[in-house]
């Protein structure tokens, strides 16, 4: 039985590789033609939810959304989520509605086919250099300038160790929101871990779970308040993740 999980899970991710790069591919020329001009963003953006929604079913994931509040059609967030599992790119860009933009590590930008696409549309950061963190933030307002929302995963990376519930938050995200005066919106993603994580003998289909809190607003807050709003979002996704875990 064990070398049937074994098969499975082996056969499953290289199912979802496959999809990645077939969906890309029937949607190459759309895809194409959105990006060769920043202000068709919103074009292309649509289609990355298309892509995004065929991988999620192909997987066999289905989305359940409890919106707390909803978001304003041409108003612009900071969407902050915690980062688990390979799929949580995608589940965000079915569950927001408004046109954003992802800050994303670099490194992705390698993947085949989907690379391409990926550092024409999305801010890259180089952790490892501080120029590019600089850079980021000067993409990011450029975008929230034009009416786009952005989009930052604050732990900054995957916790190698999937025992923590919730890693630091980065203060990026919330001094950019505070900057521009825009709200912040976390979300809890209650079983992308579970459902495809970055081990690779795990995983099922099933369902995938999101709880989006009420908005934080900054309005009025300062830089120097950043590590309250910061904290807040924290606390805010962390006791839903722990109250789900408990309610398994």
């Amino acid at each position: 039985m064990k070398i049937f999980k074994i098969l499975f899970w082996l056969l499953w991710r290289v199912w979802f590789y496959i999809l990645i790069g077939v969906i890309i591919v029937v949607l190459f020329p759309l895809l194409f033609v959105s990006i060769l001009k920043e202000s068709w963003y919103p074009f292309f953006f649509r289609l990355a939810q298309v892509w995004a929604r065929g991988i999620l079913i192909g997987m066999g994931f289905y989305t359940k959304i409890v919106q707390e509040q909803k978001f304003k059609k041409g108003e612009s967030y900071m969407l902050v989520a915690n980062h688990t599992s390979m799929v949580d790119i995608m589940l965000m860009l079915v569950v927001a509605k408004n046109p954003f933009v992802f800050v994303g590590k670099k490194e992705l930008s390698k993947i085949p086919l989907f690379g391409f696409f990926y550092k024409r549309t999305c801010i890259l950061v180089d952790r490892e250099n501080s120029k590019s963190r600089l850079a980021v933030y000067e993409r990011a307002q450029k975008r929230l300038n034009q009416g786009l929302s952005i989009c930052i995963f604050p732990e900054g990376m995957v916790p190698e160790d999937e025992s923590i519930v919730l890693a630091d938050f980065k203060d990026g995200a919330f001094r950019l929101a505070i900057e521009h005066q825009i709200p912040i919106v976390p979300m809890s993603f209650l079983d992308n871990k579970k459902r495809l994580s970055y081990t690779i003998f795990s995983g099922s289909p099933g369902i995938m779970r999101v709880k989006m809190h009420e908005f934080i607003s900054t309005q009025g807050f300062t830089v120097d308040d950043k590590k309250a709003i910061r904290d807040k979002a924290w606390d805010v996704i962390h006791k839903e993740l722990v109250a789900s875990e408990k309610a398994k």
